[in-house]
């Protein structure tokens, strides 16, 4: 049964966002990547197959994909242990595999979909009794499975990631203040434990590169080495100026042509963006994001139930946090994590993943509801639970 959709709801500006951040995207990685076609080709095979996929999840009703979250949570989870055990090994990392006829896969970012997934389907199934410790217990454990695959790559960026989507849809399924506070009052100490062992030269649960890439960040003037690609990073969006040196510029002092960057094309791609756009391109790529993020929780505010709230909140949170991490890398406020930039860095699981998120926020929002609030209107139900 086809669900009547209200398609005077399309979000426009929303999909507009997102293939403009998608087009923006690859003019850059063509100049990136000095103007490899098939570099450029795979990306663009890459967009014309999400947006497809984007149109197809559109079209299908959210509810019926969501009956089938611990199935696809099950092949997520999966996959991650396969790369755990059969992974392409790449700077220390066991992130890729390599299948037949298809070329390199991370399974981690298509595994950010299961998790938003299975996330709904559960918190919508337990709504009513969200808030008792059996609920919460229950799924921090399922949701501990992929953190901890995705960490034992390692991936601790994407862990992170994760993990901050996790907390945003479960803040936005009703999560009563009291457990907000309880953990506020147990991880604000721990972060401080941390913190000073930090500054102590002490790295628990991290491994050493990782711990360079901190002592990096802290204290740059003695770790120029690791710290170099963020200082040429920083140079470059810099040397842009006000509309930048144009895109394909063939100058010896552009980070892809001296070489000033291992992955301008990837991680580094908003530095390539400030060198050839400046701070007009920038500020635009910025502005873009921030139509696609307020879109997303814009509809999850007007969502029918449950389920769509949380696809909306958890794929509104990835897209924000993750951009804020890749551009806070690349202008030297975060230290060196090796996350894309949503839509914009070379990547087909990066940009086939956020395509499939933007699709069901989309079907959320064809089904959305538009109730009037009045004076004496019933609070939200989760409202109401937050307050208990």
């Amino acid at each position: 049964m086809v669900l009547p959709y209200h398609w005077k709801s399309f979000s426009l500006p929303l999909l507009l966002s997102v293939c403009g951040l998608n087009a923006v995207g690859i003019l850059v990685i063509r100049s990136a990547a000095n103007q490899d076609m098939e570099v450029v080709g795979r990306q663009m095979m890459g967009s014309a197959l999400g947006i497809v996929l984007m149109l197809i999840l559109c079209l299908i009703p959210y509810q019926k994909i969501v009956r089938y979250a611990p199935l696809f949570f099950g092949i997520s989870c999966g996959a991650l242990l396969l790369v755990n055990v059969y992974g392409r090994i790449v700077g220390g990392a066991r992130r890729w595999i390599v299948l037949p006829g298809v070329g390199q896969v991370q399974p981690s970012e298509f595994a950010k979909i299961g998790i938003i997934l299975f996330s709904a389907w559960f918190l919508g199934r337990h709504e009513e009794n969200l808030n008792k410790p059996r609920e919460l217990l229950a799924f921090a454990a399922f949701a501990a499975i992929p953190v901890a695959l995705i960490l034992s790559e390692p991936d601790l960026s994407t862990t992170i990631v994760v993990v901050v989507c996790i907390a945003a849809m479960i803040f936005a399924a009703g999560l009563s203040y009291k457990w907000i506070f309880a953990a506020a009052a147990v991880l604000i100490p721990v972060a401080a434990v941390f913190v000073e062992l930090v500054n102590h030269g002490m790295f628990p649960f991290l491994k050493d590169y990782q711990a360079q890439r901190v002592m990096a960040f802290l204290h740059p003037s003695q770790y120029t080495d690791e710290n170099l690609q963020q200082s040429n990073s920083i140079m470059a969006i810099g040397s842009g100026q006000l509309f930048g040196k144009g895109l394909n510029n063939n100058t010896l002092a552009s980070v892809k042509n001296g070489n000033f960057l291992s992955e301008e094309q990837t991680d580094f791609i908003f530095a390539v963006i400030g060198e050839e756009l400046g701070f007009i391109g920038c500020l635009t790529v910025i502005a873009l994001y921030a139509v696609v993020v307020y879109e997303c929780l814009y509809l999850a505010g007007k969502a029918k139930d449950m389920e769509g709230r949380v696809l909306c909140t958890g794929f509104g949170i990835l897209t924000a946090f993750q951009g804020f991490c890749n551009i806070a890398v690349a202008t030297g406020i975060f230290p060196n994590t090796g996350l894309t930039l949503p839509f914009i860095s070379y990547g087909v699981s990066s940009l086939l993943s956020f395509y499939m998120g933007i699709g069901f926020v989309l079907n959320v929002g064809l089904q959305r509801t538009d109730r009037k609030v009045r004076e004496d209107a019933v609070p939200e139900p989760s409202a109401l639970r937050r307050s208990q």
